[in-house]
Parts: structure tokens; C-alpha cells; sequence
């Protein structure tokens, strides 16, 4: 049986908010499915945003009288900004002027998405506390929803969510009903959110609390004090992966909190490191973190402890990532896969021998960029959306930005490569670059060296001497070593010097 998401989005109450000359042209779209918000600026044309693209609804600019359209049809604003449409999980956010009238209005669509935890619903279920991270519009929020349901109504929990901005459970007094029998509590205003989690645990004895967007050291406070009562927590913070946590002085105490600590001149030289080091200061909040990549796609640090531990230390682990195929199996991704992925994220492997390339230009002229693929005669041609393109070409100030469009294509696998100048010239030399499949590339290739060597390394093959390279190539192979959690150093003189990989049970040792 094929493994399939039931996906509700109560469209109609969205767009029954819109203003007429917005709503019609909406309603036409036959991609009504992937709308991810309406953006109605005052003196501006409305807009409606989709996954890597925009489209504009009306030449008609937007006027005050649309504005109040919509803010009569909605709930009331919090002190947020943000308001709903009752019994629906959209959300509506207003731009106030100076005096504190409504002049901008952002309309995302809320679905819920049932069956988006299958990628980790053995975690769930495990009674572990669990914090989940991802980007903006990853669906960090559809998943919490569903980890509620899921424990309320499957494993039969005592389940509450402490819901500030009514994303959760919808707006109006009556939740949604995509969060089964869990129990909502509304937050009055956001400052208030720390003091509603404590509310939840001391009056209504929960099993299970669900935050969204834990954001502030009262509410990372409350947090530790709940899973200290053996609640189980499930949560979202701010930040894309761990290392974003360990740098955040707020959120930190949420992986145990980071703290210099000064070592003795014994200890210092026993650790072979510096007198100030870092270490975990407390256990941590959470016993598992999950980087939602998307989806289906999920990297799993399984126990924080040790790996927070072990970034401390100059080491690197290695997550765990997990995708669920069509059938709904959930499939470990090897370390070798990863590499591989890593690679060609990086822009590092080349495309088959006579294949066309489909460009998609991203801040770049599709005219020039059509003229360069005329002039240099390659085998390529521009793909009209992202989704079918092969290869991303950008310039270095949007890869910086690292806009949604650029994340996505990261995020499918999908190399980028920067130019440096919109030009014929240069969109020339980066084709031929692409054509040139004859040739080898030496990072590349030391790189594949350096991974099949941590692979055995891994497996217990014993130590790996690699071929020698320069210093730069080198310290790029002690960094794959670093990911693969792997021990290196380089030996030997120049031009002959080379890295060696070994396993070793303290962190690896680098050397250039």
C-alpha cells in the first residue's frame, strides 16, 4: 500500500477574506495547492508566494479599503500582530504605521498535514523530550501539531499545548480538530508564554507539553524546570541546526548551557588542548534534537549529551538522517550517501558526459544567460522552474543572503555555482566549465580519496595513507575526516606531505 499524507488547508475561509479583484485571479491558479501566503502592502500590487516563486494577482495597487477588507474578516490582533480565522490554522500578520494603523497584511495558509511524523514517530512515542529545528516554512509547526494528535489520540496521552500565537490549534475558542484530543491553552500575550508552560504542568497534570517557538531565556528556563517534573516536552526553537544553539547565549541551556571552564597545567596537558576550554555546564533540556530538512527528510542527533560534548571537544558527529520513501519506509541514509550529497551541494561533482544541462538562473539575466549558451555551443538549456533544473547558477551578493529559492536548491541537492559578474563572458566560462567532463577535477578526486578512506576507516580497515597534496586540499580532506569522526594528521615533507586517517577514541588529531 502506498504511503500517502492527508493534507486539510480550509483554503476557501482564506480566501473568502481577500478582497474580490485578489481573490479572483487566486482562484483561477491550477497550483492553488502549493500557496504558501497572500501579501497585501498598501500603494502595492498584491502578491501570492509559492515554494521559489512569486506571482502577482491584480494590476490593481492595494488600497486602505482592501486592507480593512480583510482586518473585518479576521480575528482580532494580539500584541504580536498576528491574528486568525476561527476554527482554520491560517495566520494573518499585519505591518502597522507610526499611528498604529493597519498598512500591510502577510495571509499564510495553515495546513495540517496528517502523517508528517512518520520520519520520526518512534521518537515520539519513546516518552523522550524532543526539540525540533529547521528553517522558516520547513513545517516545523505542521509536524508539532501532528506530534500532538499523534500522542493523544494514538498512544493516549495526557496531552497539552501551550499555544502563544494560536498557530498550534487555530484561532477561536474551540481547537482545531488536527490536534485530536490534545488540550489547548491560549497565551495571552507572548511575554506571558514562560509562566502559561509552568500554568500547564502545576495545574492540569500533563504527560506531554507542546511548545512552539521556545525564544527566550525565561521560557528556556521554564522549559528545564518542566522536563526536571519528567514531563515529556516536544518543542521548536529558533535556528537551523546544533551548532546554532551552542552560539546562542539565550538558548543555549536548552543543550545544557556552555561554559569556560580552567583546566590545570596536568589536565591541559593530559587533553592536549589549552588552559580555557568549553564545556556542557548541565544536562540537557532536551534528550534528542531533530533538524527538520524537510518533510521527509530529517537529521537526528539522538543523544544531545554526547554530541554537544564532542563539538566541545574539536570533534564532529556525524547525524543521523532519515527519509521516508514513498511506501512510507523509513530509510537510514548511509555516511557514504551524505558525503556524496555534500559534495554535490558544494557544486563538486560533475553532471554525466553528454548530458544536457538544465540552468536555472537565479538574480542573473536569462537574456545574457540564453546568448552565452549560444556562443559557447554546449549542451545546455534553461529550466524554466527549480525543480526541474540540474544546475543553479547566482551571484556571490544572493548565495550570501542565501534566499529561499538558493536554500531550497541546497536543500534538493541541487549544485549552485556563483559568478562573480553578470556577464556574457562569465555565464560562458562557467557552461564550458560544466562541458568539460574530460577533465578532473582535483578536489574532487582528493576528496573521493579521503571519503572511501574514512569509509574503511569507519569499518575498521586500520589506519589510510592518502595521496599527497597541497595544503589546501589537504586540510579540506581533515575536515570530511572531521564529518566521518574520523582521526587524522599529516606526515611526511613537502611536495610529498599527506594526511593518514586512523581511528582513534579521543578527537581527531589535525595537522597541515
Amino acid at each position: 500500500m502506498s504511503y500517502q499524507k492527508l493534507i486539510t488547508d480550509d483554503l476557501d475561509a482564506l480566501l473568502d477574506a481577500l478582497p474580490p479583484h485578489v481573490v479572483g485571479p487566486l482562484r483561477k491558479r491550477v497550483d492553488q495547492h502549493e500557496l504558501l501566503e497572500v501579501v497585501l502592502d498598501l500603494g502595492r500590487k498584491p502578491e501570492a508566494r509559492f515554494p521559489g516563486r512569486e506571482a502577482t494577482l491584480s494590476d490593481v495597487e492595494v488600497t486602505q479599503d482592501d486592507i480593512e477588507y480583510v482586518v473585518g474578516r479576521v480575528g482580532d490582533f494580539g500584541d504580536d500582530n498576528r491574528a486568525g480565522i476561527e476554527r482554520t490554522l491560517h495566520r494573518i500578520s499585519c505591518i502597522r504605521n507610526r499611528a498604529g494603523h493597519v498598512v500591510g497584511l502577510t495571509c499564510r495558509v495553515g495546513r495540517a498535514v496528517f502523517g508528517t511524523i512518520r520520519v520520526i514517530e518512534d521518537l515520539v512515542k519513546s516518552g523522550k523530550s524532543i526539540l525540533l529545528l529547521g528553517r522558516p516554512g520547513v513545517g516545523k509547526t505542521t509536524m508539532l501539531r501532528e506530534v500532538a494528535r499523534v500522542l493523544a489520540d494514538d498512544v493516549n496521552k495526557r496531552v497539552i499545548i501551550v499555544d502563544t500565537s494560536n498557530e498550534i490549534a487555530g484561532d477561536g475558542d474551540i481547537p482545531h480538530p488536527a490536534i485530536g484530543k490534545a488540550r489547548r491553552m491560549q497565551v495571552a500575550r507572548p511575554t506571558l508564554q514562560h509562566s502559561v508552560m509552568i500554568e500547564a504542568v502545576e495545574n492540569h497534570m500533563p504527560e506531554v507539553i507542546v511548545i512552539d517557538e521556545i525564544g527566550t531565556e525565561l521560557e528556556a528556563m521554564a522549559a528545564r524546570t518542566i522536563a526536571e517534573r519528567g514531563v515529556q516536552l516536544v518543542a521548536t526553537a529558533h535556528g537551523n541546526e546544533l551548532q546554532n544553539l551552542m552560539m546562542n547565549p539565550t538558548l543555549s541551556d536548552l543543550i545544557g548551557g556552555i561554559q569556560s571552564v580552567t583546566l590545570s597545567d596536568e589536565e591541559a596537558r593530559r587533553r592536549n588542548t589549552q588552559k580555557s576550554v568549553l564545556e556542557r555546564r548541565a544536562p540537557p533540556t532536551f534528550d534528542v534534537l531533530v533538524e527538520i530538512q524537510s518533510w521527509n527528510r530529517v537529521a537526528i542527533h539522538g543523544d544531545v549529551a554526547s554530541t554537544v560534548d564532542a563539538l566541545l571537544r574539536g570533534s564532529q558527529q556525524t547525524p543521523k538522517i532519515r527519509e521516508v520513501d514513498g511506501e512510507g519506509d523509513v530509510q537510514d541514509v548511509s555516511v557514504k550517501q551524505q558525503a556524496t550529497e555534500q559534495r554535490e551541494a558544494d557544486g563538486l561533482l560533475r553532471l554525466p558526459a553528454g548530458a544536457v544541462k538544465r540552468i536555472y538562473p537565479f538574480g542573473i539575466s536569462r537574456r545574457r544567460l540564453s546568448q552565452a549558451m549560444q556562443q559557447s555551443n554546449t549542451a545546455t538549456e534553461l529550466a524554466e522552474h527549480l525543480v526541474d533544473a540540474d544546475v543553479v547558477l547566482t551571484l556571490r551578493n544572493y548565495y550570501r543572503r542565501k534566499l529561499p529559492a538558493l536554500r531550497e536548491a541546497e536543500a534538493r541537492g541541487v549544485p549552485i555555482y556563483v559568478l562573480r559578474a553578470n556577464t556574457v563572458f562569465q555565464m560562458e566560462q562557467c557552461l564550458l566549465s560544466l562541458e568539460d567532463t574530460r577533465a578532473v577535477d582535483p578536489i574532487a578526486a582528493a576528496l573521493q580519496e579521503a571519503e572511501d578512506a574514512a569509509v574503511g576507516v569507519t569499518q575498521g580497515d586500520g589506519a589510510v595513507e592518502l595521496t599527497p597534496q597541497n595544503a589546501y586540499i589537504r586540510r579540506l580532506q581533515h575536515e570530511l575526516a572531521q564529518r566521518f569522526n574520523v582521526a587524522s594528521q599529516s606526515e611526511g615533507r613537502e611536495p610529498k606531505r599527506r594526511v593518514r586517517l586512523y581511528h582513534d577514541d579521543g578527537p581527531p588529531l589535525r595537522r597541515s
